[in-house]
């Protein structure tokens, strides 16, 4: 079976994927980054998923490279927007780049533990907003990776969810028996989840659309419906 690297945020949709690659494939391990984001609190449910699922749990510190990406929410002294992320609100989210530099770094450490693959929870609720989401991403960054490692090493780039919703993966997860409680979206990174920002309503939609009980204990329970009705 293939050896696949998961890079894990401790988010739902890379929780799902580790689940995934354990039952589907050979789980090497999970890839975490602190990029400096607020939210840093992810991480602590990226290293609950590896001792669960009892693998190994590397979190790589380019918190320096994160403060010069700035002007983000996730990484500045910039407010989290409310709403759907089908708002352009939700663009000051974007970290420049973001996804191609963890991955380049999640290739190299692959390539050097001798993985078959990374994968990544990339999927299409995320198209709208971040590029480096999209399937031509994907398959360009694999194509670039290739000339990268040749004669080095063969890694494929395993992005199951690409063309699947939020709802799509939480119906996977269900389906794999996550724990959803031990995942976390939010991108304002208080107590609970805010219920507010656009990973929140994408969270609290997406349990619903896919008709399974989210555990999520969100600091306003409702906002969602509102967002939800505002973006179409």
């Amino acid at each position: 079976m293939t050896k696949t690297i998961v890079v894990c945020s401790g988010g739902l949709d890379s929780v799902t994927l580790a689940y995934k690659v354990a039952q589907e494939r050979t789980l090497s391990g999970l890839i975490s980054f602190d990029y400096g984001q607020r939210h840093k609190k992810e991480l602590d449910y990226a290293r609950l998923c590896a001792d669960q699922l009892k693998v190994p749990h590397h979190i790589i510190d380019i918190s320096s490279v994160g403060a010069a990406l700035t002007g983000s929410a996730l990484t500045d002294d910039v407010a989290v927007p409310d709403g759907h992320y089908a708002e352009d609100t939700m663009k000051a989210t974007i970290v420049p780049n973001r996804n191609a530099i963890m991955m380049t770094i999640a290739y190299g450490i692959a390539a050097a533990k001798g993985a078959s693959a990374v994968a990544a929870a990339v999927h299409a609720g995320d198209h709208f907003i971040y590029p480096d989401c999209r399937p031509e991403f994907t398959e360009s960054f694999e194509a670039m990776q290739k000339c990268a490692l040749e004669g080095v090493a063969e890694i494929e780039f395993y992005t199951p969810f690409v063309k699947s919703s939020k709802a799509d993966i939480t119906a996977e997860g269900a389906r794999l028996g996550v724990p959803f409680i031990d995942t976390w979206s939010c991108y304002k990174g208080g107590d609970v989840h805010c219920g507010r920002c656009g990973t929140c309503v994408e969270r609290r939609e997406a349990f619903d659309i896919a008709n399974v009980e989210d555990p999520t204990i969100y600091k306003d329970a409702d906002f969602w419906r509102q967002a939800v009705k505002e973006a179409v």
